[in-house]
């Protein structure tokens, strides 16, 4: 079967809903972001951004930098001076790095393909985690959509305070460097095509060239009726593993099997929930 064959044919088991507790939904005047929390792999970060969220933190804040087959950054434009950074109310100011988890007992839907950058690849609670089982070490990947918190020179500096997501090819050497906190599953299209930033590094240099954030709210403080409905395929389900086969085998167009796939190859799609009824 095809890719589209197998997500049209998966049944109605083989695909969940979103925690409310752990979605967050960001408005920007092109549309909205709706962002999936990893509690799992990084519980200190997920808690401070919801609370963070829930304060309303992120609410007037930007987009400041866009660099081009790299990030989409956003948080204060002026978080780095004392005088005039936006107080993180309730939420820490400091937490320690989540760069990764114990690999043992972890539910990981483990793929057949070998990973330059680990020797064990996977899915887990629809995430791409990477692991190093000898080490018992495993963490999220910096695959396209990914949210990360950004930091400082400081391992442990990063709060979710500033978040970025990956709008180009996998920048896998930033795996155990940075605390990856969720995944975009909605808006990645407005976060890969805004401009990119000029200044270095993709900053946009100019007050003005910024992204305003209307708001950032958790799906649990959005009315049930006006929460975005929105489902993600099980990555623990046979449905997610045939899209995996359908994703090594290709026919029709292809002239080349490619008999493989990778990690960061294409992460669980999404598809609009079913209306009860």
């Amino acid at each position: 079967m095809s890719s589209s064959e197998v997500i049209s044919q998966s049944p109605d088991s083989d695909w969940r809903d979103l925690d409310p507790q752990n979605t967050v939904a960001m408005e920007l005047p092109q549309g909205q972001v709706l962002i999936e929390l990893a509690p799992r792999f990084a519980p200190r970060h997920v808690a401070n951004i919801r609370s963070l969220t829930q304060q309303g933190y992120y609410d007037g804040l930007a987009i400041v930098r866009v660099q081009d087959n790299f990030v989409t950054q956003w948080g204060d434009p002026d978080g780095d001076d004392p005088a005039k950074a936006r107080s993180l109310g309730a939420a820490s100011a400091k937490i320690p790095a989540e760069f990764s988890i114990p690999y043992r007992g972890l539910p990981l839907t483990r793929m057949a393909e070998a990973d330059g950058w680990a020797p064990v690849t996977g899915f887990v609670d629809g995430f791409p985690v990477a692991a190093a089982p000898k080490q018992n070490k495993a963490w999220l990947a910096h695959c396209y959509g990914m949210v990360g918190a950004g930091r400082n020179e400081a391992a442990d500096s990063s709060t979710g305070a500033e978040l970025y997501a990956i709008i180009g090819h996998a920048p896998r050497a930033l795996d155990l460097n940075i605390t990856v906190v969720g995944r975009v599953l909605k808006g990645m299209d407005l976060l890969a095509s805004l401009p990119r930033g000029s200044a270095a590094m993709g900053f946009y240099d100019k007050p003005e060239q910024r992204v305003a954030i209307q708001s950032a709210r958790l799906l649990a403080d959005i009315p049930a009726s006006e929460r975005p409905a929105l489902q993600v395929m099980r990555s623990d389900s046979k449905s997610w593993a045939q899209l995996l086969d359908a994703r090594r085998n290709r026919g029709g167009w292809y002239v080349h099997n490619p008999g493989r796939t990778e990690l960061c190859g294409g992460l669980p799609p999404t598809r609009p929930a079913k209306v009860a009824g």
